[in-house]
């Protein structure tokens, strides 16, 4: 096991940035999720961590050891790819073995490993067919053991799930989150799934445009998002957002959008009066925070249904309030247990304790 720390490492292709004054540190032991969307940098970190990519500046180590000058073959990790790159014309067995008798290992090393890894991974039955003869998510599997029999220090995962359908997808997840547990060697992984990042990563690496976004536990990100880039990237369905013009009242804040007003709690309306320097702010409220109902009150505003997807034991309601579509996600018999039909007028309600704000120019969380 291993600390990973990356200090302000720059990337550059073509003269274009990359990634850009990328600080992060994962402690030993960790999986950390690198999650963001396609050309924010994901795989171009796990090039830097193993020696593949052109470090203009900054530094990167592995458990104190500065690498920038390490070869990739020396630096003790091991990747997993989406496109498995196992070698088609060599049996299971093989794939694995072949590493080891690269570096030259006895044969009865070799062997014992061999077995090892087939048995975590429930392969066992499986050594001496071809990858063309298993399932992807087979071959996931045998990708995988190529690099556990490594037993490197560090582990690397560029969307290794990305071939697999949902099913597959969800059940090599958990296989993974499971051996990660047995094994407990530092992991970085990369996704650009943020459900799945939510699910495996003890530590989340949110990246946009090259830049890190914000670092924490998947529930810290989830419930304090440092940014409105990250609170619109994290979260299903994605967080809604509304903009609105600040009123105040004496100590008082509300935010105005058409018939909506959004009264602030004493101390988040102090928290914008000092950091808000715009006279209008953008809020931000989860879908599963919003509450809908059929009748009007002196604390709800009107909106039109416009498209309900049904998901089991939840439904999810798209509406239109005036040029925005807001999202509500609840339960069928408890949150959303009354008729929506396409173009009903029903009644919306924002709690201001659940609500948060953003600063329209840079995005910055103000509350």
């Amino acid at each position: 096991m291993a600390q990973v720390r990356l200090d302000s490492v720059q990337v550059r292709y073509d003269g274009s940035d990359a990634i850009r004054d990328m600080t992060f540190t994962v402690e030993s032991g960790e999986l950390a999720v690198i999650v963001g969307p396609s050309g924010s940098g994901k795989t171009t970190v796990l090039r830097a961590v193993t020696g593949w990519a052109p470090i203009a500046r900054g530094d990167v180590y592995l458990d104190g050891r500065r690498l920038n000058d390490v070869p990739p073959g020396d630096r003790d990790v091991a990747m997993v790819y989406q496109t498995r790159a196992l070698y088609g014309h060599m049996t299971v067995r093989q794939n694995w073995s072949f590493p080891l008798e690269a570096v030259k290992r006895p044969r009865a090393e070799i062997d014992q490993r061999v077995r090892q890894v087939a048995e975590m991974l429930e392969m066992s039955e499986f050594l001496d067919r071809y990858p063309k003869q298993l399932s992807g998510g087979q071959q996931q599997r045998v990708a995988l053991g190529r690099a556990l029999i490594r037993q490197p220090t560090l582990f690397l995962f560029d969307e290794p799930l990305g071939g697999l359908d949902a099913k597959l997808r969800i059940h090599t997840r958990s296989y993974l989150k499971k051996i990660h547990a047995d094994l407990g060697v530092t992991t970085l992984y990369v996704t650009h799934d943020q459900i799945e990042a939510q699910n495996l990563g003890s530590r989340l690496i949110v990246l946009n445009h090259g830049l890190l976004q914000q670092v924490g536990t998947p529930d810290g990100i989830y419930n304090r998002p440092a940014n409105r880039f990250v609170a619109g990237f994290i979260g299903s369905p994605p967080m809604n957002f509304i903009e609105c013009v600040v009123s105040h009242a004496g100590d008082q804040v509300m935010l105005l959008h058409g018939p909506l007003r959004v009264t602030l709690p004493a101390e988040k309306s102090a928290l914008l009066v000092s950091r808000a320097s715009a006279d209008s702010v953008v809020i931000g409220i989860r879908p599963e925070a919003i509450v809908l109902t059929p009748g009007a009150n002196a604390q709800t505003v009107p909106v039109q249904v416009y498209v309900t997807e049904p998901q089991g034991s939840e439904i999810i309601v798209d509406l239109r309030f005036n040029e925005n579509i807001l999202r509500v996600r609840g339960h069928r018999e408890t949150h959303l247990n009354f008729p929506l039909r396409l173009n009903d007028i029903v009644h919306l309600f924002i709690d201001p304790a659940k609500t948060y704000v953003f600063d329209k120019a840079t995005g910055a969380r103000l509350v």
